[in-house]
């Protein structure tokens, strides 16, 4: 009997163990996040979804973004749901929304005329005007409400003007008290971050400083915003900080607050700060792609922690790999991740057919911008990819780039579907995913298994595409190849341009089985707030900084085993 009871209790721990892996693998997203990203209404057909605002009513998320037709919600940030209307501006940009007793209101952009929408249900889909016209048309606004339930108003979309801000009375159709307080300016001669380009090169050109957000934490008010433009893998949010929440405002001590230059997903622009049911921090934003259209764009979700002095930060190291949504109060970023490492990248993928230039290592080379084409749509084009050693896969992203589509707006009953398969050999295979009967929009799908997979090869085949051919920008697989770590490598040399301080020049020696690293750097060695992701190189160049202060940098190396341990910061004046 005891025998038994032992062999009782132990399958009983075990099924435990696996029912709480699975209930922790439920809750693990990828970036992009997979919406129904609606394809944009004119020439060429791409999709389109920028400038996110959150906001929590009635025991659930609302998510607003711009040119979608609707709105999505959600109770856990994990599993969204769309909802379509045509009863608000769901056409305008940076839309905004904030939720007064009872009611939720919205707010778009407009250069014209801006009008008020609300809703008490807002799950139906019904809204209907709650002030026909604002004392004065906003672009990109956002709302704030103070503790004292004392309401504010933010706006600003401009390479020529600053962001603004105004105390409204909404106990009077949300009228103007006083005049708008004229808050920041670009300042480009100082904030490397705010200059224009991929990189921060483009220095005679003008910024668009725009997305004003305001939060308050620890009794400060913090003023995010974005810049330098969409188009860019800079995009990015600075943050201010003021005593009052019309400031004056200074910059907060470690800036850009939200960046992600470089990897498979980059830029982290115009979007909000808020905190879930559990107060946890999050930051959504924007990621860049640009290349069908200026504002093809996705949208990314990101961890925040506010430090012991009062600092916001996110941590976008690793911004565009798994990530864990916790269900409770966390207080350091090792939460947000369940530790799985990329395995795809520059691994051979073997395809059924390619179109033109667009070829198959386009699916590893960790870059949306790129992508494989078949020569099809048509049932039956796949791709293989090898891994080269049979390894330990997680989850498997798959992201659709929907080449050669003439889909314009949200389309009904038109969907990409497809299976997966993995073998260890290459002869035997598995089915893992069938989508064959999928009635879901699945753009950047994110497949999580319970257990992990042994798996060497991981095929992927086209059951049937929205339009156009099948193509991915992304066959991204994450895990653990359960090799050794990437050693740990120290800076050789980090040399601040004397002539442009927002500028450094960074180089390291490579480190043996290394995919990339990653430069972090701030403005204290307990503070390195800042990430750059590098595949390949042995040196970097940055030109984000701020020329009134001092940095620390340090890096550190990954591969699909782990990531290495940090070097020692090293502090540049």
């Amino acid at each position: 009997m005891k025998f038994l009871f032992a062999v009782f209790l132990v399958l009983s721990l075990s099924a435990c163990e696996t029912a709480q892996k699975a209930e922790q693998n439920d809750n693990i997203v990828c970036n992009p996040m997979n919406l129904s990203y609606r394809f944009g209404l004119e020439e060429p057909s791409r999709r389109e979804a920028a400038d996110p605002s959150v906001v929590w009513f009635r025991d659930r998320f609302f998510l607003f973004v711009s040119k979608s037709g609707g709105y999505w919600h959600s109770k856990d940030l994990v599993r969204w749901k769309f909802i379509e209307t045509n009863q608000i501006p769901t056409e305008e940009y940076a839309p905004t929304a904030i939720a007064i007793g009872d009611t939720l209101f919205f707010l778009a952009s407009s250069n014209e005329l801006s009008t008020i929408y609300k809703s008490t249900d807002p799950l139906s889909g019904r809204w209907e005007v709650a002030v026909p016209q604002l004392d004065q048309p906003v672009w990109d606004p956002a709302f704030f409400m103070d503790d004292d339930q004392r309401l504010y108003l933010y706006w600003g979309c401009s390479d020529e003007r600053p962001l603004y801000g105004v105390e409204l009375d909404y106990s009077r159709n949300f009228a103007f008290k006083g005049r708008p307080t004229e808050l920041i300016w670009a300042n480009t001669a100082e904030n490397g971050w705010e200059v224009p380009g991929d990189y921060n090169t483009l220095i005679n050109q003008k910024p668009w400083i725009e997305g004003p957000w305001v939060v308050k934490a620890a009794g400060k008010y913090y003023l995010q915003y974005a810049g330098p433009g969409t188009e860019y893998k800079s995009y990015s949010d600075g943050m201010y900080v003021a005593d009052q929440p019309l400031g004056p405002f200074s910059l907060q001590a470690s800036n850009p607050y939200t960046a992600h230059p470089e990897g498979f997903a980059a830029g982290a622009g115009h979007g909000c700060t808020f905190q879930d049911q559990h107060s946890n921090w999050w930051h959504i934003g924007t990621v860049t792609i640009s290349q069908k259209h200026i504002f093809e764009r996705r949208l990314a979700l990101h961890p925040v922690l506010l430090d012991e002095d009062g600092i916001l930060h996110s941590n976008t190291a690793f911004a565009d790999y798994p990530i864990t949504i916790p269900q409770y109060k966390v207080n350091d970023f090792d939460a947000f991740t369940p530790n799985w490492m990329l395995l795809s990248y520059r691994k051979k993928v073997v395809v059924s057919s390619s179109l033109d230039s667009l070829t198959p290592d386009r699916m590893t080379d960790e870059d949306i911008r790129t992508y494989w084409a078949a020569q099809s749509g048509e049932a039956g084009e796949y791709a293989i990819l090898d891994l080269e050693k049979p390894m330990e896969v997680n989850a498997i992203q798959i992201n659709f780039a929907e080449h050669n589509t003439k889909l314009l707006g949200r389309q009904k009953e038109k969907f990409h579907r497809y299976k997966l398969e993995v073998s260890v050999d290459g002869s035997r295979w598995e089915t893992v995913v069938n989508k064959s009967l999928t009635e879901t929009d699945l753009p950047h799908d994110f497949v999580v298994f319970d257990q992990a997979l042994m798996s060497r090869y991981i095929k992927l085949t086209n059951l049937e595409v929205p339009d156009g051919n099948l193509a991915l920008s992304g066959l991204r697989v994450f895990g653990n190849a359960k090799e050794a770590a990437s050693e740990q490598v120290e800076l050789i040399s980090a040399n601040r341009n004397a002539a442009d301080l927002r500028s450094i020049s960074l180089n390291w020696k490579a480190a043996n089985a290394a995919d990339g690293y990653v430069l972090s750097y701030g403005a204290k060695a307990d503070k390195l707030y800042l990430h750059h992701k590098v595949f390949g190189d042995t040196s970097l160049v940055i030109n984000s900084l701020n020329v009134h202060s001092n940095y620390w940098f340090s890096i550190k190396s990954f591969n699909a085993s782990g990531v290495s341990p940090a070097s020692i910061p090293l502090r540049i004046e």
